[in-house]
């Protein structure tokens, strides 16, 4: 086994959704450290071309119903309203599916993905597509800079402020939902605050709202509390963005989010362990997630045994990952010749856009849905559980009605065309892995004289599975 090659796969199955074979075969000649440096560099506003030449799909402009509360009127525009988030929704999650699918800068699409489900927030409470897209740009755009930065601009995210009520919160009704997700699940972690911090916060969200029509956050002074507060040690006439600036600026804020990084990216770990106080130095006074990424790739530990068997594929993880692999796109349409590189796959018509009809059959967004991650809704505010959350009977289940779906659909003559004693390497190296452990191999050996049944069973095995 080239030990190099190997250990780049894994980097980009973390780091992205996987290398192709040609792929890896570049990379390989470059070395670890060259393949890291070259993900970071993808960040940001990094271009990337076979990305960013999707249409992005259209979303209605905001729209203030003036129909009286219960009228025939006012059902008839709630109805189309619902019929126009769903095929909003479907275009939304087409695009970004298949943006993830061709993406040139995978780092940036995972930690896109890695921040929905960080600061999680859902369609089915905000019930606006064109929100979520533009949350979406935020975590594209601001997932590897500073952390201070990115959790401001989250905290004044239209989405955010609809799903965590901050634009209800009033001088004489200060609402919590906001100032406690922010420690508990975005900054901090339990433990680290009291309910006397989460009532300071509040007050200082106060008078946060938004403007619908525009998608701009506004200021409203009359609604804000300028009282004197005392939050984790400090009193003033504190604001939101000095609540924030005061979080991340924690100890414990650091811990926490290096934490949060490597668990997401390596094996789970909690804030106290010995792994973290390797890591926390690269992020600094700045709050710099490239530099906590580079140390987090670079760190010994990643490529260690513990690493390559730490964490299973979420749903969207391995639909991507298999799509990219088998040469398909979000609609589950052959793009070109399975195993092409990510820019020769054609950019898919959105469902809703202003180019196509909402697509009938099953496609990428609906198998997650199927495997219980829906892009744009995850199930609370905490996002996607890992690993065991995937495992059971049930989504054992779906994933082989899933993996039989996909192999049906992809061009198998790659592996049609090798000897069949061949083909669960050919496989293997299809879909990126090094390759199957001997009860894996007996099975796929077994189903060798098929290529549709080799490809699902393969899709299905541990192997696979685990990312």
């Amino acid at each position: 086994m080239d030990q190099t090659r190997s250990d780049i796969a894994l980097l980009y199955r973390r780091a992205g959704f996987g290398a192709l074979p040609a792929e890896l075969d570049v990379l390989a000649t470059g070395g670890y450290p060259a393949a890291v440096e070259g993900l970071l560099a993808g960040t940001g506003t990094a271009p990337d071309g076979p990305g960013d030449a999707l249409a992005v799909p259209v979303f209605a402009p905001y729209v203030r119903s003036t129909a009286g509360r219960g009228t025939p009127a006012a059902l008839a525009a709630a109805r189309a309203r619902n019929a126009q988030l769903r095929t909003e929704l479907a275009a939304l999650q087409s695009w970004w599916l298949d943006r993830m699918i061709v993406t040139a800068t995978p780092l940036r699409e995972k930690l896109t993905l890695l921040w929905h489900g960080h600061f999680a927030t859902g369609v089915s409470k905000v019930r606006d597509a064109g929100l979520m897209y533009k949350q979406n740009q935020l975590f594209r755009t601001a997932g590897a800079g500073s952390f201070e930065t990115l959790t401001q601009a989250v905290a004044k995210d239209g989405a955010m402020m609809l799903w965590l009520d901050t634009d209800t919160d009033k001088a004489a009704h200060p609402n919590e939902n906001f100032a406690r997700e922010l420690m508990e699940l975005f900054t901090l972690g339990i433990g680290n605050y009291t309910q006397a911090d989460v009532t300071a916060a509040a007050r200082s969200f106060t008078g946060w709202t938004f403007d619908r029509v525009t998608g701009q956050f506004r200021l409203q002074a009359r609604q804000h509390d300028t009282g004197s507060k005392t939050f984790l040690g400090r009193t003033g006439d504190l604001g939101g963005e000095d609540v924030i600036s005061i979080i991340v600026g924690q100890p414990a804020s650091a811990r926490f989010v290096a934490a949060g990084l490597w668990s997401h990216l390596a094996y789970p770990v909690t804030p106290s362990d010995p792994v973290v106080t390797d890591l926390v130095a690269a992020y600094g006074s700045g709050f710099d997630l490239t530099a906590q990424l580079r140390a987090i790739f670079l760190h010994p530990a990643f490529r260690s045994p513990t690493t390559r068997a730490g964490l299973v594929k979420q749903p969207i993880e391995y639909l991507v990952g298999a799509a990219r692999s088998l040469g398909l796109d979000s609609r589950l349409q052959p793009a070109g010749t399975a195993g092409s590189t990510p820019a020769g796959i054609a950019p898919a018509t959105s469902a809703g856009s202003a180019a196509g009809a909402p697509h009938a059959g099953p496609t990428l967004a609906t198998l997650a849905t199927s495997l219980a991650q829906t892009p744009f809704d995850p199930p609370n505010v905490g996002g996607w559980p890992q690993n065991a959350y995937w495992l059971n009977s049930a989504t054992a289940l779906a994933r082989l009605r899933v993996a039989t779906q996909l192999a049906r659909r992809a061009d198998l003559s790659a592996v049609a065309d090798a000897p069949v004693a061949q083909r669960p390497g050919v496989v293997a190296g299809l879909l990126g892995i090094d390759g199957w452990g001997p009860t894996t191999l007996g099975a796929l050996a077994q189903a060798a004289p098929g290529p549709e049944a080799l490809v699902t069973l393969a899709l299905t095995a541990p192997e696979y599975v685990l990312n």
